[in-house]
C-alpha cells in the first residue's frame, strides 16, 4: 500500500509544533477568536520574546497567520488557520462559553455583523442579535444580496447601535478591527462577566464586489459554525 509521505511530514510537523505547552495553549486562546501577540503574552503569561519564538513555530507548521488590523495599520492579530488542525484526528467539542445571548459587533452594522447575526441564527438556538459603534443608515446592497443567495434574510432598515443593543452578561463578538479597538478590549472586559472575542474579518465594503462579499460570508460561516459547537445558553 503506497503511503503519501507529504501528507504524513506535514501531519507530523503539526503534531510536533503542538507538542509544547505553550504552544498548545496559543492555539486553544485562538480557537475561538483572534489576538495580537500583546494580548496573547498578557493572557498567558509568557514573555514577548518567547512567545514570538512559538508563534515563528507554529507559522512555519501552517497553523496561524499575522494580519495587520484595518484600524491601526501599526497593529498586528494573530489567527488560527483551522483547516490544518482538521488534519488531525478531529478533537470532540464541548461548550465553553455560557451566554443568554450573542451580539455581533461591527462598525457600520451594515455587513459583517448582520451576516454573523443571520448566520448564527440558522446554527444554533442560543439568541443572537447585531449592532455597530457607528451604525449606518441600512444594510449594503451586496450584503442583502449575499445573504438571499445562502437562502438567508437581513432587514434593510435594521442597524442599530452597540450601546442600545449589548447587556453586560451577552457574548459580544467583534467581527472587525476598528469595533474591537474602538470598544476597547481590555476596558471592556473589566466590565463583563463573558470575555468579548475579536475575529479580524476583511471588510467586503471597500472593495464593494460580489466576490468580496462571497469572501466575507465564507469566513463568518466558517467561524460562526465554530463558535456554535462551543457556546451553550445560560437559561
Amino acid at each position: 500500500m503506497m503511503v503519501e509521505m507529504s501528507g504524513v511530514e506535514r501531519r507530523a510537523a503539526v503534531h510536533a509544533a503542538l507538542g509544547e505547552p505553550a504552544r498548545l495553549a496559543i492555539v486553544d486562546a485562538l480557537l475561538l477568536g483572534d489576538a495580537s501577540p500583546g494580548e496573547l503574552s498578557a493572557e498567558l503569561e509568557v514573555p514577548s520574546n518567547l512567545l514570538a519564538h512559538h508563534l515563528r513555530v507554529l507559522a512555519e507548521a501552517g497553523l496561524v497567520r499575522r494580519v495587520r488590523s484595518e484600524a491601526d495599520r501599526r497593529r498586528w492579530y494573530v489567527r488560527l488557520v483551522p483547516q490544518v488542525l482538521a488534519t488531525l484526528s478531529p478533537a470532540a467539542w464541548t461548550p465553553v462559553v455560557a451566554a443568554p445571548r450573542v451580539v455581533f459587533v461591527c462598525t457600520r452594522n451594515s455587513a459583517r455583523s448582520q451576516l454573523a447575526a443571520a448566520l448564527w441564527t440558522r446554527r444554533s438556538r442560543v439568541p443572537a442579535a447585531s449592532a455597530g459603534t457607528r451604525p449606518g443608515p441600512g444594510v449594503h446592497r451586496r450584503a442583502i444580496a449575499v445573504a438571499r443567495r445562502h437562502g438567508l434574510t437581513l432587514d434593510p432598515q435594521l442597524t442599530r447601535h452597540v450601546g442600545d443593543v449589548v447587556d453586560v452578561d451577552d457574548l459580544v463578538v467583534a467581527v472587525c478591527d476598528n469595533a474591537y479597538e474602538e470598544l476597547g478590549h481590555q476596558h471592556h472586559e473589566r466590565q463583563r462577566r463573558v470575555p468579548m472575542l475579536h475575529w479580524s474579518v476583511p471588510d467586503p465594503v471597500g472593495a464593494d464586489t460580489d466576490a468580496a462579499f462571497e469572501d466575507a460570508f465564507t469566513e463568518l460561516a466558517d467561524r460562526v459554525e465554530r463558535l456554535g459547537a462551543a457556546v451553550a445558553s445560560d437559561r
